[in-house]
């Protein structure tokens, strides 16, 4: 195990106090701030896991103003962060203050050192806890969902969320565009609900013509039209006691709708041809690609079936606004149809990584998905390239060349705001960067930016 000394912030303008606190921990690295404006500086430079936080700050040392805004604006860059607030004998009230506002804990003056060591050494506990809490959390929402790869906190909000509403007897309406993955979502809310033992049956209401798609989801008695040779039952009626998913759903035609508005209200159904009515116990899961308000709107969609689908609705945000996936999509899609095929290809060339960062996917997961078999099919080598990919030069023209190039534009974007942010001043960028003032210097040089 390492021997390095956990960072702790120190945020006093008293020289004695510093020196007395530092004798104090001295079994942790503190790092010392005498003001909000170099306390956010450090905080940005270092993201120490906890902080103490003086209320009386200059220029404000009397009062508390200050301190309760510098902790105000530590929790909005760091949430996470544990403040724990110094105050005087008679200055509880603003202790409160500060707990409302979100401090960890405080303590008050003249202090303890070996309670203010409990204190902190607790503290950072609690901190180590919370993260790997959330790593837990964000691993299992992402595993909990059989066929999901994701690792952008969007994606894995809505796995919570679907985690959430799984349980409960809900109708779900999920809304994105094709191919971000609808399916996988209906079947993780059924996986992990109470019906998870029952059918799960899946039905694509713009896949089957009109003509049919009545018969298919409510079923027919023998006779009811030509051909029907023998009695058979629909969609709804086979997905009894389980799950049915409704793909498409805005590709519903105007009499279906209100037919299927029925069952939704009476929870029973009449197979064409039949004259008595069938109970059916099923949950409804419903995807589209569709503005359901707009066809609202237009007269092509009815309102009253959508409140009764959208108990709860999902909206699931395209491959193009999930940082990190296509690249961490590729490579599974690689590892498996490389197995598949007997190929033996692991990887992708750096160019080929960012094409596949830098294109903006319309097609989304479905795109991919096949993008990356025909590439692992056509690869001549052990790695895909950009050819192999099949992008066209116009896709690709304005990738960077590698990634330190493209570091090299992150780090240009980020320095033009703060310059900007600064009004020019080196030094106040360089604080809003976390960096020191050479190392922003040697940075603007790097990357041919001129100092003013």
């Amino acid at each position: 195990m390492s021997d390095a000394k956990q960072k702790i912030l120190l945020v006093e303008d008293d020289p004695g106090l510093q020196k007395q606190l530092k004798w104090s921990l001295s079994d942790f690295e503190l790092l010392i701030a005498s003001d909000r404006d170099s306390a956010i500086a450090q905080l940005r430079r270092h993201e120490p896991p906890v902080v103490l936080l003086d209320l009386g700050l200059p220029p404000d040392a009397d009062g508390a103003t200050e301190g309760l805004a510098a902790l105000q604006e530590i929790l909005v860059l760091s949430p996470a962060t544990k403040v724990i607030v110094v105050t005087g004998n008679l200055d509880r009230s603003n202790a409160v203050q500060a707990i409302q506002l979100g401090a960890y804990d405080f303590f008050q003056k003249p202090f303890e050192p070996e309670v203010l060591a409990l204190m902190v050494a607790r503290a950072l506990h609690v901190h180590a806890l919370e993260a790997e809490n959330r790593l837990l959390i964000a691993r299992q929402s992402g595993a909990a969902l059989k066929g999901l790869i994701t690792s952008s906190e969007s994606m894995l909000k809505i796995c919570r969320t679907v985690e959430k509403i799984a349980p409960a007897n809900v109708t779900v309406l999920l809304l994105g565009e094709s191919g971000t993955g609808k399916e996988v979502l209906a079947r993780g809310v059924h996986d992990l609900s109470p019906r998870a033992d029952k059918r799960f049956v899946a039905i694509n209401c713009a896949a089957i013509p009109d003509t049919l798609l009545e018969s298919e989801l409510f079923g027919y008695e023998k006779g009811a039209f030509t051909g029907a040779a023998k009695q058979t039952i629909g969609k709804i009626e086979y997905a009894n006691e389980g799950t049915l998913f409704l793909d498409e759903i805005g590709d519903l035609p105007m009499p279906l709708q209100a037919k299927l508005l029925r069952f939704l209200q009476e929870r029973v159904i009449e197979r064409l041809g039949g004259r008595g009515e069938i109970p059916v116990d099923v949950r409804i899961v419903c995807a589209t690609h569709r503005d359901l308000a707009a066809m609202i709107r237009e007269g092509s969609f009815r309102e009253d079936l959508y409140y009764r689908l959208s108990e709860i609705a999902v909206s699931i945000p395209p491959l193009r606004e999930r940082p990190g996936d296509a690249v961490l999509l590729a490579l599974a899609f690689l590892e498996r149809n490389a197995k598949e095929m007997g190929r033996n290809i692991r990887s992708f060339t750096a160019d080929a990584l960012g094409a596949l960062e830098a294109h903006g996917w319309p097609g989304n997961v479905r795109e991919m998905e096949n993008l990356i078999k025909r590439a692992t099919i056509m690869a001549e080598g052990n790695q895909i390239t950009v050819d192999d990919l099949g992008f066209k030069a116009d896709q690709i023209g304005n990738l960077p060349l590698n990634l330190r190039q493209a570091r090299e534009n992150a780090e240009r974007m980020a320095i033009t705001q703060a310059l900007v942010r600064s009004e020019g001043n080196i030094a106040q960028a360089a604080e809003l960067l976390g960096i020191t003032r050479p190392t922003l210097y040697d940075l603007m040089a790097k990357i041919g930016m001129k100092q003013s």
